[in-house]
Formats: C-alpha cells, sequence, structure tokens
C-alpha cells in the first residue's frame, strides 16, 4: 500500500506532549463542512485520542506543529505561546534578494476577506493588529540566488498568514504563495507548493522545565 502524504510525521514524543512534522496540504483543525473534515488533530486523535491542539499552522504550511496529551499540559503551553515564552523558527524561500542580510517587519495587520481568507497591512487605529517578525537572510549558493534567496524567520506575534503578508510587504512573497503574490514555485528549481515550513520550537518543558529545542529537518 503506498504511503499517505498527508499523514503526519512524529518527531518528539514524551507522557505530555507530541511534535508532528504536519505536511503542506492539510489542515491544522477540521473546517466547515465534510470536506474540510480531515486535518492533523484529526488524524492524530485516531493514535492518540487525549491529543489536543496547541497551536496551528495555515494548511499550506508545513513543518513542526506541538500538541498536549492532557488538559493540564495544553493550558500550560497555550500560556507560554500566549506570553510568548516559545520561540517559533519558520525557514522560507522567496522572490528575489533582500539588499539587507536582516532586519525586522513591525507594521499591522487585519483580516481582509473571508473567502478566501486574506489578511493586509493596516494602521493600528483602523483596525489592525500589532504584528512583529524578525527575518535573516541565509548564504545562498543555489543557481537562481538572483531571483530567489532563503530567509530564516522569527515570528514575535502570531497573527493568521503574518509570515506571508509581512514577506509580501518587503517585496519579496514566499514562493507558490497563491494569496500573497508569488504562485510560481518550480520556477527557481524548487519544489511547487508553498515554500514555508516550521523548522523550530525553543520552549521549557511544561513539566520538567527543561529547555527543549524542537525541529524538523527538510526543505525549503
Amino acid at each position: 500500500m503506498a504511503e499517505d502524504p498527508l499523514e503526519p510525521v512524529v518527531l518528539w514524543s514524551d507522557p505530555w506532549l507530541l511534535a508532528l512534522r504536519k505536511p503542506a496540504g492539510l489542515l491544522s483543525q477540521p473546517g466547515l463542512g465534510p470536506e474540510l473534515a480531515d486535518s492533523l488533530i484529526s488524524r492524530a486523535c485516531r493514535r492518540w485520542p487525549e491529543a489536543l491542539l496547541v497551536h496551528r499552522l495555515d494548511r499550506d504550511t508545513s513543518g513542526l506543529i506541538l500538541l498536549a496529551r492532557d488538559p493540564a499540559t495544553h493550558r500550560r503551553l497555550s500560556a507560554a505561546f500566549a506570553e510568548r515564552r516559545i520561540g517559533k523558527i519558520y525557514r522560507a524561500r522567496v522572490w528575489g534578494v533582500p539588499a539587507a542580510r536582516s532586519g525586522r517587519i513591525d507594521q499591522p495587520l487585519a483580516r481582509l476577506s473571508t473567502r478566501p481568507p486574506r489578511y493586509g497591512v493596516v494602521p493600528l487605529g483602523e483596525g489592525g493588529k500589532q504584528a512583529l517578525t524578525r527575518w535573516r537572510r541565509l548564504a545562498d549558493p543555489a543557481p537562481a540566488a538572483d531571483r530567489a534567496s532563503t530567509l530564516l524567520l522569527q515570528p514575535i506575534t502570531g497573527r493568521s498568514h503574518q509570515l506571508r503578508v509581512h514577506l509580501a510587504w518587503l517585496g519579496h512573497p514566499v514562493l507558490g504563495d497563491p494569496l500573497y503574490g508569488a504562485d510560481s514555485a518550480g520556477a527557481d528549481g524548487s519544489e511547487p507548493g508553498l515554500q514555508l515550513r516550521a523548522i523550530g520550537l525553543r520552549l521549557r518543558h511544561p513539566h520538567t522545565g527543561r529547555p527543549l529545542r524542537l525541529r524538523c529537518p527538510g526543505s525549503p
């Protein structure tokens, strides 16, 4: 039997936590309607009925996602995310090469439409909510480095579509992004699909208190 490309992969497991690799194309949680019933948490609960989703990734974003295995752990992890005590790292393949080696994007965001969900930069006084992203350009020896580059991203806030909107605002949208201006993944030799992956989480274990660094290997 062929492997299911939408099946999550276990990256870390202990009595309190699960870290899974979510494939691109899989919802984090079910949407409205039977056609949107398939999701990471639905699949996880077949194996771990007690699993609870702590945070989400966009459907087309792949990578590391954290689940709790009991309500107390869920409360502690949810509080840690809300209080920005969990560091998040993403890697993206973007159009063009930023002139600077690193920077920060401090632009408030708000929802612009619901079908499809779309967000944009909106001033704070007009409904926008604070959103801050730090980024760093990686050395890229690829032949397409003149028209595409790889960035490490650290979202300080956690707004919906934050990284995708911020990078589009910067003038370097994520490759393969049909909503924010770079729906051409593959033109630089990369794989098709949104070239954005959650690759790391840094936190203190909610029960032992020890530093925990979780990693998700692979492209982009």
